[in-house]
């Protein structure tokens, strides 16, 4: 007989579904703590040192890797790193000129870009195919959701793209970016262990991301660059690189690997979607950023839309299946 005062452990599925809802949590209240730091420093700084701090933590943690490093890694980890560089790019840059409610709800855009970008020649992974109807529909939702969200109340419909703020542009270049990125992961990891590609996709994305800092943010002169370091020092700049670092990229790229062997790809999705609803109720609390009727219905189009998207495509396979 147990013990009275012992506690029931945690099945493995269901550790893995609170451990991705933990993740999201923290994903999502990064658009407001990111936003928040980028009022003392570049974006593309910040990329760059938040990298340099996840690459540090998963160069500790996977150290035994290095010396089993294939070639097969090292091309497959530029390709990712290189399409995760674009993504943190476009999305830091995008925070200058956006909300934090709009660039998750369009960052969110990236589990809608997936099925059409995989099925371009070249990019298109074997067996695969053009996207089904349901992910076209939810394809169509969300676009509907983001012209609610991103443009101004009795804008004529012809004139949608020439009202799109410019940091909602760079938040969609963002979503394209992170797909790609999906799509080069999924295209490796037949071929290359889940930690090297882990490890070499955010050493190369330091990489890519400090190259852009030193052009697009070029620190000048001795004197100036001490100048522009100051900012490290401000709480919210250091609370931002320590959670967007730490918990945002190197804890949670070892927890989602985990949890994907745990659990559906389906319930990842369905998790995952919650993410920017996170972002907007953080950005609600935190920053007073709220959403009129119209811009909530967009944001409601796009996470149905998502849903359509990634949900529903899964359900009618395996439905075909049983």
């Amino acid at each position: 007989m147990k013990p009275a005062d012992s506690a029931p452990k945690l099945s493995r599925n269901a550790l893995a579904h609170l451990l991705m809802f933990a993740m999201v949590v923290i994903w999502g209240t990064m658009f407001v703590l990111v936003k928040e730091a980028l009022a003392y420093i570049g974006p593309q700084w910040f990329n760059a040192l938040r990298m340099a701090l996840a690459f540090l933590c998963l160069a500790l943690v996977y150290r035994r890797q290095w010396s089993r490093l294939t070639r097969a890694a090292w091309i497959a980890g530029a390709a990712a790193g290189g399409a995760m560089a674009a993504g943190f790019f476009f999305q830091t840059q995008g925070l200058l000129y956006t909300s934090a409610t709009n660039s998750a709800f369009l960052t969110a855009l990236v589990v809608v870009f997936v099925p059409f970008l995989a099925s371009i020649p070249g990019l298109r992974p074997a067996g695969g195919g053009l996207p089904s109807a349901p992910a076209w529909a939810g394809a169509l939702l969300a676009l509907l959701g983001v012209a609610l969200l991103t443009t101004p109340a009795h804008t004529p419909w012809l004139r949608l793209l020439h009202s799109l703020n410019h940091g909602d542009v760079l938040s969609l270049a963002c979503a394209v970016g992170f797909a790609l990125q999906i799509i080069a992961l999924d295209r490796a990891a037949v071929r290359v262990r889940f930690d090297q590609l882990t490890l070499l996709q955010v050493g190369f994305a330091m990489v890519f991301l400090t190259v852009a800092a030193l052009i697009t943010e070029p620190p000048g002169a001795p004197a100036h660059f001490l100048a522009a370091a100051r900012p490290l020092l401000h709480p919210i700049v250091l609370l931002a690189l320590a959670a967007s670092g730490i918990l945002a990229t190197a804890l949670a790229f070892s927890v989602q690997t985990w949890a994907q062997q745990v659990i559906p790809a389906t319930n990842i999705a369905i998790i995952v979607t919650l993410e920017p609803v996170f972002a907007w109720l953080t950005a609600l609390l935190v920053l007073g950023e709220g959403l009129d009727l119209r811009r909530t219905l967009g944001a409601l189009l796009v996470v149905s839309g998502i849903l359509a998207a990634e949900i529903l495509p899964r359900w009618r396979a395996r439905l075909q299946r049983s």
